[in-house]
């Protein structure tokens, strides 16, 4: 049997005022999003390991080497970027501005068992390609399986 409700339009917008409640307290009060668009945090990173090694690669373009710092501290890797401004434009003059120029970071735990002392960094084309080789003992080995 089908029951009967009886409308209430004010239940509708209470529930939409809770709504908004919570996505500004939600908003205003988390902790800054990894993916901010400049400061910390703003290098986005991609970790991936193969048989050999532990890569870390991250897109750092229009960023000359020399303004390129990367440390290693037990197992977290640090990366730091600047950018500069080339030249002074007058603010009037722009019709648009959407480059930012200025300091970027971000630090990335790493997997144990590596041989950070042994890591190598390319810089080609924008990208930064960290690789870290991994201790012997962590190396997978293969057992080969004989009959008697």
């Amino acid at each position: 049997m089908a029951s009967i409700v009886r409308w209430e339009p004010f239940r509708d917008m209470v529930t939409l005022r809770d709504a908004m409640e919570r996505m500004f307290e939600e908003g205003l009060l988390r902790a800054p999003v990894p993916f901010a668009p400049w400061g910390e945090g703003a290098l986005s990173v991609d970790v991936y390991e193969t048989d050999e090694s532990v890569v870390v690669k991250t897109a750092v373009p229009g960023v000359k080497v020399e303004d390129i710092d990367v440390s290693v501290t037990g197992d977290t890797l640090t990366i730091k970027a600047e950018t500069k401004e080339e030249e002074e434009i007058k603010r009037e003059n722009y019709l648009r501005r959407e480059r930012r120029f200025g300091s970027m970071c971000r630090s990335v735990t790493l997997p144990g068992g590596l041989e950070t002392d042994k890591g190598e960094a390319d810089y080609s084309d924008g990208i930064l390609t960290l690789t870290f080789p991994k201790m012997e003992e962590v190396k997978p080995k293969s057992i080969k399986v004989t009959t008697k």
